[in-house]
């Protein structure tokens, strides 16, 4: 597989540093989310959610869920790639895919799936995007390519046939 082949817009890149790696000798968990976290910030710098937006606007965004799925252990001075994919926007939302790969070899180590939110920071309120923020968005989902729904995007964590099991549908706030 040639860096051709990577799925995604390429939003950054990286190197994996001593202080991320954990007593498994690999990167740790928390730093797979970091590296994302970067790559979701060079994505909002191609919409236009800037430091500076955010500052004069009183605008930004808030994850309001994600999932993370580790396929490929990333070691000590890995250099790697992050990707991201628009799968749906709306007038307050975005839902987007990243892939995490190993900048020379090109496997996937891990993919993350978000959702976030268009904000008004004065009201603390979810808000439609700013028209110029919209209009960004749509120009690089136009641009992303043809590329395919994740297999990963919308997955469920279960057990196929679990020894215990909280049972389905049970209401945890009770």
């Amino acid at each position: 597989m040639g860096r051709g082949d990577l799925i995604g817009v390429e939003v950054s890149t990286g190197r994996v540093l001593p202080e991320w790696i954990d007593i498994n000798n690999h990167m740790n968990v928390a730093y797979y989310v970091l590296a994302f976290d970067q790559g979701v910030d060079s994505l909002w710098d191609r919409f236009g959610i800037t430091d500076q937006h955010i500052q004069e606007m009183n605008s930004s965004t808030c994850a309001v869920e994600s999932h993370v799925i580790y396929r490929r252990e990333l070691t000590l001075d890995d250099p790697f790639i992050v990707t991201a994919q628009i799968l749906a926007y709306d007038e307050k939302r975005i839902h987007q895919f990243q892939r995490l790969y190993h900048a020379e070899e090109h496997y996937l180590a891990a993919t993350a799936e978000w959702m976030n939110l268009h904000v008004d920071l004065t009201t603390r309120r979810v808000a439609p995007w700013p028209k110029t923020i919209g209009e960004d968005i749509a120009k690089v989902a136009a641009a992303q390519g043809e590329w395919p729904w994740p297999r990963e995007a919308g997955r469920q964590m279960k057990i196929a046939t679990p020894v215990f099991s909280v049972r389905a549908g049970q209401d945890d706030d009770a």
